[in-house]
């Protein structure tokens, strides 16, 4: 977990997808979020944290339902929502706090 919050305490926001492997509708976004990597490039980490395997992080971030989008800028949450979200949705969110 310690590298997981040296990540989302840095200056560039961090957008974390929550989700399970156990669910086929977390890995529809898998696609999307490639794309969204190489878009943002270095502006912006994609980062993914299976619940399955992290339930203490599931926990403290209130995850509830999978995916789960949370977006973090100098250690604080600056958006986060729950549910299957289209590329441009997430990008438009990545650009405000690149």
């Amino acid at each position: 977990m310690s590298k997981f919050q040296e990540l989302i305490n840095g200056n560039k926001p961090v957008l974390v997808d929550f989700f399970s492997s156990l669910y086929g509708s977390s890995r529809t976004m898998d696609p999307v979020l490639n794309e969204l990597k190489t878009e943002m490039g270095e502006k912006a980490r994609i980062i993914r944290v299976n619940v399955d395997n992290n339930k203490h992080a599931a926990f403290t971030y209130g995850i509830s339902g999978v995916p789960t989008f949370i977006l973090f800028k100098s250690g604080q949450i600056q958006w986060k929502h729950a549910g299957l979200t289209a590329k441009h949705e997430l990008s438009a969110i990545l650009k405000q706090f690149v």
